[in-house]
């Protein structure tokens, strides 16, 4: 462990989420993330140098540049490690805070950045495996970097050498594929070292990460912003673990293809469960017959929910009604306003008042005189880690 806590790296914030299928393939993770800023952010909870592991998406251990102390986030973690294991993770934490801002400065004038953006540079690493009954094989390793959110530096396992998808990240690529050692002990803490570390965790936390969370499902219609004569139809699963969750949008019991559906993509909620939610747009008066299918390694059998054909935000059919006879009248009234002055411009008719009453030029007591054909015609008129310390730069 002391020779991958030195090595400082990257988090790709939107890695992709497995898809989840009813196998008897169990699937582990442990990951470790680093965040480093070029400077202070006047923010609260937000700091220069953060630190975290990640068990089965669930954060074990935090460390950050203002308190400068690592520390269990789980009870178990807690109970389980020694006094020694938590003051050598801090001096492998202090030494990569280090060592991330000698490397954010070196990175900053490579790509001739000035100092007074924030720039972040961002290490994820770590491995995952299958367990079926009492195998455990490796499944695969990760160690990337990323600088201000785009893909800088990552190690191919297979092939021990590291990649640079960006011209700026050859220097660095060249360097430490120079270094053999380096290239052997990422590859070896990748397959083993990482491997037992995620093993051992999971035994002493496997009463509490065993528990899962079944998904809550809803489904829901809303007006659509971008087009208002249709709707927006969404299927929601929220509160679920492990987050590996298969969800879909079905019509007449057929699911939707991809193409149709518009997807948050999985998001964690705040109390270490996750969220999904799948939208796909459609005719406001739309009769078909919709529903979400979910599956869950914690449910017995899939949810479905089906939608009551019912829009949250449109206006109901009453109120609807209500608003067309108010404009039918207000039309209406209009036209007849407009007709009436016409026919007074062309003299057609006349409006004469003397004491207050209406005249005809006939001093007849009329509202409405039409031409002299008309004459008997009258009416009323109303109107919302691994590169340990000694790592090389970049």
């Amino acid at each position: 462990m002391a020779f991958f806590t030195v090595l400082c790296s990257l988090v790709l914030l939107g890695a992709a989420v497995p898809a989840w299928s009813d196998t008897i393939t169990d699937k582990h993770s442990l990951y470790y993330i680093y965040t480093a800023l070029s400077k202070p952010v006047e923010q609260p909870g937000i700091y220069e140098f953060t630190a975290m592991g990640l068990l089965d998406d669930r954060q074990i251990d935090y460390y950050n540049s203002e308190q400068q102390r690592k520390i269990p986030t789980q009870q178990w973690m807690k109970e389980k490690m020694q006094e020694d294991y938590w003051e050598k993770g801090t001096q492998s934490r202090k030494s990569k805070e280090q060592w991330f801002n000698v490397n954010v400065d070196i990175l900053m004038k490579r790509m001739r950045h000035n100092e007074s953006d924030v720039h972040v540079l961002q290490w994820r690493h770590g491995c995952e495996i299958e367990k079926n009954g009492d195998e455990v094989k490796f499944s695969k390793g990760i160690d990337e970097y990323s600088y201000d959110g785009e893909n800088f530096l990552s190690f191919d396992d297979k092939e021990s050498q590291w990649v640079a998808p960006v011209d700026a990240a050859l220097p660095t690529k060249r360097k430490w594929d120079n270094v053999p050692i380096l290239n052997q002990y990422t590859k070896g803490y990748l397959e083993k070292e990482c491997v037992d570390w995620l093993n051992k965790f999971r035994e002493y936390g496997d009463e509490v990460l065993k528990k899962g969370s079944p998904p809550k499902v809803h489904v829901f219609a809303k007006r659509c912003i971008s087009d208002k004569t249709k709707l927006k139809l969404t299927c929601l699963a929220t509160g679920f673990y492990p987050k590996d969750v298969m969800l879909t949008i079905r019509k007449y019991r057929t699911s939707l293809s991809a193409e149709e559906i518009e997807s948050t993509g999985i998001r964690p909620n705040h109390d270490e469960t996750f969220q999904l939610r799948n939208s796909v747009i459609i005719q406001e008066d739309e009769k078909a017959e919709y529903d979400c299918f979910v599956s869950h390694r914690t449910l017995k059998e899939p949810v479905i929910v089906k939608w009551d054909g019912k829009c949250q935000d449109c206006p109901p059919e009453t109120i609807v009604g209500m608003i067309g006879g108010v404009i039918g009248a207000v039309i209406v009234l209009a036209v007849v306003l407009v007709v009436v002055f016409i026919l007074t411009k062309k003299k057609i008719i006349a409006f004469n008042c003397r004491n207050g009453q209406e005249r005809s030029n006939d001093e007849e007591n009329v509202s409405l005189q039409v031409g002299p054909a008309n004459a008997s015609n009258r009416s009323n008129s109303n109107a919302s880690s691994s590169q340990v310390d000694g790592t090389p730069s970049v």
